[in-house]
């Protein structure tokens, strides 16, 4: 049986993105973002939002592109896998986190009005606009732009 580890969250910045680098120079920006779930409250059955946050971590120039053109409240999407964290505190106790590791982040929305910079930043997600299309999804049709026509599938 395969093993599949995949991640795909479509939602806002909840504040700026912080670059640093490892002692080797490779750059590590950090965001954090907010996507909301809808459900229906049992008692009142009124439609509420429940906000989820997730901590993304981006490595080497696509994270240097995060901390140079995204900032709060922007649109991002993101195409990762999820990892396991375990460290010791300064104060001696175990720490766990899971985390997003970003594979392709793309903006969404408008900065300061105008148009996000079309397509991601390092990874051949497509699209242009808000359209996101998560890497390797195979989507290989005629609303997508550089899919390939059905005469061009050789079967």
């Amino acid at each position: 049986m395969a093993n599949i580890n995949r991640v795909v969250l479509v939602g806002n910045l909840t504040r700026d993105p912080e670059l640093r680098h490892t002692p080797g120079g490779t750059a590590v920006c950090s965001l954090r973002l907010a996507v909301n779930t809808r459900r229906k409250d049992g008692a009142s059955g009124e439609w509420t939002e429940k906000p989820n946050y997730f901590d993304v971590t981006v490595w080497g120039n696509q994270g240097e592109n995060c901390a140079q053109y995204l900032a709060k409240g922007r649109p991002v999407a993101i195409d990762g896998r999820l990892e396991w964290r375990e460290w010791e505190a300064q104060d001696g106790t175990k720490r766990q986190a899971v985390e997003i590791i970003a594979d392709t982040v793309q903006f969404l929305g408008g900065r300061d009005g105008g148009d996000a910079p079309s397509g991601g930043f390092g990874g051949g997600s497509g699209g242009g606009g808000n359209q996101f299309i998560p890497q390797g999804s195979g989507a290989q049709d005629a609303d997508f732009p550089g899919a390939p026509a059905d005469d061009d599938i050789p079967f």
